[in-house]
């Protein structure tokens, strides 16, 4: 693959300004946070039903109900694992998703049955992959978010040792979702411009520009830069920054190649056009969509 300055360029420009928007989210503080991943949910559904209506015709007729209902489920699982670190006054993020959750799943099934006059399973298993694909994937990253993985059993005041592992889970909440979205930033970039320079062998049909050679300069380097960033902050745990970026590295090119496939089968090139060079909220976060569960499976293995 041929070096394209002109699209490198594009693609560096466009980064810079995403880089700006995600890394305020992402740092300011929780409730920034919450907000950025609930605008990122509701974008990668908008888009993925209309990849879904152009694969499957008989998707675009899908009532409001149905429509906004399956957007409004998954924000809900997203609530619900948030546990009880996002509260708004008295009332805790992780009991409105409960109780809201609850409600849609009585009114979504009615509602399709009085629309419809019945049930149809394919339309129904479209939007549950949907569910599992996109809103069970930044759940579980509200959920590293929140610290509940690591969260000690026991209340926090009138022990020490209780509070000092409270705050040590308070931080490595905050650092473990910058440690996947930096290796896949890193990976995909470095996959990017080894590829460019000296990839020839193709990874998939799927998507013909990746290439072994920049697939596996990605991983390297992406694990590489991590264990280095792990060991000058923390050197003790320099080895779970390599593990996580390895994991996310590798996940994360399959994200990519999965979603590439969704593309395929609807004819388009990109998903949408939130940034030049980019494509949609799913061409962005297509690796971070796989890339975050088996992580969260990982850290919860070794809890």
């Amino acid at each position: 693959m041929a070096w394209n300055w002109k699209t490198f360029n594009t693609r560096a420009l466009s980064a810079v300004l995403f880089a700006a928007i995600m890394l305020t989210g992402l740092l300011l503080n929780k409730w920034s946070f919450f907000l950025l991943f609930t605008i990122i949910h509701f974008g990668c559904w908008a888009e993925y039903q209309k990849l879904v209506g152009l694969i499957d015709k008989n998707y675009q007729q899908i009532n409001p109900f149905h429509k906004y209902g399956v957007m409004l489920a998954g924000f809900c699982l997203m609530l619900f694992l948030t546990h009880d670190w996002f509260v708004f006054g008295s009332l805790s993020l992780y009991s409105l998703g409960w109780m809201t959750g609850l409600t849609c799943l009585f009114v979504l099934p009615i509602s399709e049955i009085l629309f419809t006059r019945q049930l149809n399973l394919k339309l129904i298993m479209h939007s549950l992959f949907g569910l599992i694909y996109i809103s069970l994937s930044w759940a579980l990253m509200l959920n590293i978010r929140s610290g509940a993985l690591w969260m000690p059993v026991g209340d926090d005041e009138g022990n020490g040792f209780t509070h000092l592992s409270t705050l040590l889970a308070r931080i490595s909440g905050y650092v473990v979702p910058l440690i996947i979205i930096g290796s896949i930033w890193i990976n995909d970039t470095m996959a990017y411009v080894v590829g460019s320079l000296i990839g020839k062998t193709p990874l998939s049909s799927v998507s013909p520009k990746k290439t072994w050679e920049g697939t596996i300069g990605g991983v390297v380097l992406s694990v590489a830069v991590m264990w280095g960033l792990g060991s000058l902050s923390q050197p003790s745990s320099a080895w779970l920054w390599a593990v996580i970026a390895l994991i996310a590295a590798i996940t994360g090119t399959l994200g990519d190649l999965l979603e590439s496939k969704l593309k395929r089968l609807a004819g388009v090139k990109d998903s949408g056009n939130i940034l030049p060079g980019h494509g949609g909220f799913l061409d962005r976060f297509d690796s971070l969509l796989l890339a975050t569960p088996f992580v969260w499976v990982f850290l919860k293995l070794i809890e």
